[in-house]
């Protein structure tokens, strides 16, 4: 859960969700996924108990509606509410305060990844060039991963070479969409970029050789 949900806060903002309206599980789900911009989602199991707990004491009530519980803020809940008026304040203004720094390091995550993959790219059109003119023989090792041995050790044809230029703007292309498409976590980017870097030791060590 996020810190900014922490010593039952989160309980009081389902409270404020459901005073906008009645809902069922999932919808309170997307509503905070979305106030968050898609960077933070709470699991079910860590809505659904609250949802339990809050209806144990009196501040809910659910009916049953197309196979779903849909859930609805009671007079005790709505007073709870009242009460604590002060404290949603200041939880709204820590939610905006949470989403502007959660925004602002997303944005320098996929700066990072997209910059290793410019790189990447960048490294794989050098080393394209310099084989397409001579200057560097194909080991096996490159050959078997391209899946066009000559055989004999000799430099790879026009045909090859076209091939694997095609194979470089594609991959390009999809990574470049794969990171524009995805809402990555911290952790998903710095693998992302960690898997870049290590394909770019890799290909330079098989073309240095």
């Amino acid at each position: 859960m996020t810190a900014v949900f922490s010593h039952g806060r989160l309980r009081l903002y389902l409270l404020k969700l459901l005073d906008e309206g009645p809902k069922h599980g999932y919808e309170l789900i997307r509503l905070l996924e979305n106030r968050f911009l898609g960077l933070y989602a709470p699991s079910a199991g860590t809505i659904y108990p609250r949802l339990q707990r809050m209806e144990a004491e009196g501040l809910v009530s659910h009916t049953a509606a197309g196979g779903r519980k849909v859930y609805e803020i009671t007079d005790a809940g709505r007073a709870e509410l009242r009460q604590r008026a002060a404290e949603l304040a200041a939880l709204e203004s820590d939610i905006r305060a949470s989403v502007e720094d959660l925004a602002t390091l997303a944005n320098e995550i996929q700066d990072e990844v997209r910059g290793s993959v410019r790189d990447l790219k960048r490294e794989l059109n050098e080393a394209a060039r310099e084989t397409r003119r001579g200057r560097r023989d194909y080991t096996w090792e490159f050959q078997w991963a391209t899946g066009r041995s000559t055989g004999n050790g000799a430099p790879a044809s026009e045909s090859a070479m076209d091939d694997l230029e095609k194979r470089i703007e594609a991959f390009a292309a999809e990574v470049r969409q794969l990171v524009r498409d995805a809402r990555l976590t911290d952790g998903q980017a710095r693998t992302a970029t960690r898997v870049l870097d290590a394909s770019l030791v890799t290909l330079r060590r098989l073309f240095r050789r």
